[in-house]
């Protein structure tokens, strides 16, 4: 069975995030972008855990939907927990995701973490151990639950984080790497920049959305052809099974907040060629440059650039669909229009992944603007201008070249799939 995961998403307990996110609307959207699988996100906070009890049923393989549905979206039973603690005489910054596979599984869980700190302060919630003993923590409520390190590159709260992070699996997670599998790349990295670690080679590369909001579910997310069940997708996971485990949709990862160096105040961005020359320096303020996701690859990169080693499971890269009528019409994404041809395009097209990777361009031609086709086209092709992001400002890609090239030297063009997948 083919179907689209998301495994990382937010509930409204978490911080910064929309009063909208709670499992029916998760659900609602999940379906609209064509996703199958949804994670619940934040099973450790008590009150949005006493509602996932009460909205959703387990249904026999791990996972659980709303109840009262039969056929719609599934949910797996996920959270976020961030550690920061001390090691090797530096603070450390790590966010990681668990996966559990039942809702007595979770009870333990949150019963185990609630001994070493507040649940109800955030949905995801801070401890000062290292996180390698949260894998134990983990592992010894069950052999079936999996952690993973979230977003692994951004510079803040991650595993690679340029200030806080470490510069291996091993040294962050001591004796238990063994019992890491997969790192999730996040939304300023992809396949491909961590094809270019040979450390990697071992582990799943998972995305997910990361979602604050509803209209952000699926802006990431993985493609498997499996048994819709807990333990069979954990299973394709850990054995990077190239047969269960298609292909992972991604952001093109200059479109991330912190995929370049740079400083939001004084609006600088700089690559990491030119920071070397600057010295690490900020040449408006002279204070030390926000260093983002590329940089600390090319640090810790044992491969040029473009390496695709054996094994590796493709990636195929979009625009959001919004952002591409966005960007066609020439308004902000807000915008009324943008939202009523948004919802046009998904009652012909039938969901957002539909239109974005599945549908023949013949077909979109039948009931879509010429130019938002034209958009799709060239996002398939990569043909992709954007101004990279860079400490915590978002990126800004754009298909047209008339628009582009007024803000930019000139078209980039990044493979739309990488890894040698025919998906058209």
């Amino acid at each position: 069975m083919r179907f689209i995961a998301d495994f990382h998403v937010h509930s409204k307990y978490s911080r910064a995030t929309s009063h909208d996110m709670s499992p029916d609307v998760i659900a609602r959207w999940a379906k609209l972008k064509g996703i199958s699988l949804i994670g619940t996100g934040d099973f450790t906070h008590p009150f949005y855990f006493d509602e996932l009890r009460l909205k959703l049923v387990e249904t026999g393989n791990g996972l659980v939907m709303l109840k009262g549905e039969d056929g719609g979206v599934s949910f797996m039973l996920t959270a976020e927990v961030s550690n920061i603690f001390s090691q090797d005489g530096k603070l450390r910054k790590i966010h990681t995701l668990i996966f559990a596979p039942d809702f007595d599984t979770v009870q333990k869980i949150n019963n185990a973490l609630g001994k070493r700190g507040k649940l109800s302060q955030d949905g995801r919630p801070i401890f000062g151990f290292p996180v390698k003993d949260l894998m134990k923590i983990i592992l010894d409520v069950s052999a079936d639950c999996l952690l993973i390190p979230a977003h692994a590159w951004t510079p803040w709260f991650s595993l690679f984080g340029a200030n806080s992070g470490f510069d291996s699996l091993e040294e962050c997670f001591g004796e238990e790497r063994v019992n890491i599998y997969a790192i999730e790349t996040g939304l300023s990295s992809d396949p491909e920049m961590n094809w270019r670690l040979s450390a990697l080679d071992r582990v799943t590369l998972i995305s997910n959305s990361d979602a604050h909001s509803p209209n952000k579910i699926g802006r990431e997310a993985n493609l498997f052809d499996c048994d819709m069940n807990y333990l069979d997708i954990i299973d394709a996971i850990r054995k990077k099974d190239r047969n269960k485990l298609l292909a992972t949709i991604e952001f093109f990862p200059e479109e991330g907040k912190y995929h370049y160096n740079g400083h939001r105040g004084c609006g600088i961005l700089m690559s990491p060629k030119e920071t070397k020359i600057k010295g690490f320096l900020c040449p408006v303020c002279k204070k030390k440059i926000t260093i983002g996701v590329m940089q600390r690859v090319e640090e810790l990169a044992d491969r040029d650039e473009g390496f695709v080693p054996e094994g590796t499971i493709p990636s195929i890269h979009i625009i959001p669909l919004e952002e591409i009528i966005a960007d066609a019409f020439s308004v902000g994404t807000g915008a009324v229009s943008v939202r009523k041809e948004y919802d046009r395009m998904l009652e012909n097209g039938g969901s957002e992944f539909s239109i974005l990777i599945d549908n023949s361009i013949e077909d979109l031609m039948k009931f879509s603007h010429p130019k938002i086709v034209e958009g799709i086209k060239k996002m398939r092709e990569g043909k992709v201008c954007i101004i990279p992001g860079y400490d915590g400002v978002y990126g800004k890609a754009s298909l047209f070249e008339e628009k582009a090239l007024k803000e930019t030297k000139g078209i980039k063009e990044t493979p739309a799939i990488a890894g040698q997948m025919d998906l058209f």
